[in-house]
């Protein structure tokens, strides 16, 4: 038993220094796709916990076509940003959507977990209307906000 243990013990020695063959590398990960460049100006959201409340601050905003929301991840993550398709402008989700880089779901924007993360959404070619929105980890507290996208 005590050689077993030994002979395991170099192997895991070796391997950790480069011992034996050496892994085929992987293929470069391809980069993530970018929302669309923002035409307009750009607006900050945090996404917070205060005390024992979790929201957005500002819970509501006003923006016009083309400009661009960064939601940051002050505390109490993770957060992310997810749209109820029911509740924006009809036919407006593919062009949502497509100001959403790596989402997790459809209007789904992904989970923000590292203190200080940003995730940014472009409201290029979305029709005017209210966008309203959640935090999927938080929806049970009422984490909720509106985006209205004025002509």
């Amino acid at each position: 038993m005590r050689k077993f243990a030994m002979v395991a013990g170099f192997g895991l020695l070796a391997a950790a220094c480069g011992g034996g063959e050496k892994a085929a590398e992987a293929p470069a990960a391809e980069a993530p796709a970018a929302a669309p460049a923002a035409a307009g100006a750009t607006h900050d959201v945090n996404m917070v916990l205060e005390g024992t409340a979790y929201k957005y601050v500002p819970s509501e905003l006003t923006i016009k076509a083309g400009d661009m929301v960064v939601f940051h991840n002050v505390s109490g993550g993770p957060h992310n940003v997810q749209f109820w398709a029911d509740s924006i402008p009809a036919g407006s989700a593919d062009a949502l959507g497509l100001g959403m880089p790596d989402v997790m779901g459809p209007l789904a924007g992904p989970l923000l977990v590292e203190p200080n993360a940003s995730y940014s959404i472009t409201f290029a070619n979305t029709p005017a209307g209210e966008y309203k929105f959640y935090c999927l980890p938080h929806l049970a507290n009422k984490m909720v906000g509106k985006v209205t996208v004025a002509q």
